[in-house]
């Protein structure tokens, strides 16, 4: 069995509980306007602070759902197609209730915590350059916000996901899927935040550079102290970063613990699977 990956001390800002879920339920609008669906179904787990949580499972597992309610971004009014809503239990992220949150208590938050979802690198804007991308969220919420500073910000980010500070002048199109990916990563962390949702960081980024792009995120995470979520369909991926798992299936969780826990004495199929593939590698 392959040793996970050693993650660094860090230095937590916050301490506690980051995240706290009690038998939490998710649906989300499908595409018949009248009807929802059950995505997430009666969850509960906790991440403390300075820790990173892997949280893995099959497509239409629910994991993507569960990490949009995490990142502060379920509930959102207007209700539309495809959006996420909470439906029962309780969830709160750096002290926050996330149910019925207020329009000004989602904007406190969502400044605490960056989201990368999966489409991240194809949702950059091709009309900036790479350290106008990066800066964005800054400018976002304080216009006024001096440009040199925000360029500084963005050229130490842009160097910390160990790109050349050569690209922040480029347009997006002119970048590779991996570089793309990082430029992304620094984008969500542009703000500081105390929590990082990363839901499939590596997804369309090319296989011969997808370790290298996933290793930015243990580093990052041990140099500033936040906490995160990394959510995968891919086993290695979440092994690579995350000291503890939840194993998502069909909306509930099947396992929940250290990897070493988990391939024990697995006894559902999916966890059986998982553990044969771990001792093949």
């Amino acid at each position: 069995m392959r040793e996970p990956h050693e993650v660094p001390p860090v230095r937590p800002r916050t301490y506690g509980t980051v995240i706290s879920a009690h038998d939490l339920s998710v649906k989300y609008r499908s595409a018949t306007a009248s009807s929802r669906r059950v995505a997430v179904n009666g969850v509960t787990f906790e991440l403390r602070a300075g820790q990173v949580l892997g949280i893995i499972g099959e497509s239409g597992s629910g994991k993507s759902t569960l990490a949009v309610a995490l990142a502060g971004l379920a509930d959102v009014r207007p209700i539309e197609e495809g959006s996420a809503q909470i439906c029962g239990g309780s969830l709160t992220v750096l002290g926050t209730p996330m149910r019925r949150l207020t329009a000004k208590a989602r904007r406190l938050l969502t400044l605490r915590v960056g989201y990368l979802p999966q489409d991240a690198a194809q949702r950059l804007n091709p009309g900036l350059t790479v350290a106008e991308n990066v800066a964005e969220p800054i400018f976002l919420r304080d216009r006024r916000f001096d440009p040199k500073e925000a360029g500084q910000l963005a050229a130490t980010l842009i160097d910390a996901v160990h790109l050349p500070l050569s690209v922040l002048g480029h347009m997006t199109y002119e970048l590779s899927s991996g570089q793309l990916q990082r430029v992304a990563l620094a984008r969500s962390l542009i703000l500081d935040p105390e929590l990082l949702v990363a839901d499939e960081p590596i997804r369309g980024v090319d296989i011969m550079v997808r370790h290298d792009v996933l290793n930015v995120i243990p580093e990052l995470q041990a140099d500033r102290g936040f906490s995160a979520v990394v959510v995968s369909s891919d086993l290695s991926v979440v092994t690579d970063v995350a000291q503890h798992i939840v194993v998502l299936h069909d909306g509930v969780i099947i396992g929940l613990g250290t990897l070493e826990e988990l391939v024990a004495a697995p006894e559902h199929p999916y966890l059986k699977g998982l553990a044969r593939a771990l001792a093949a590698e």
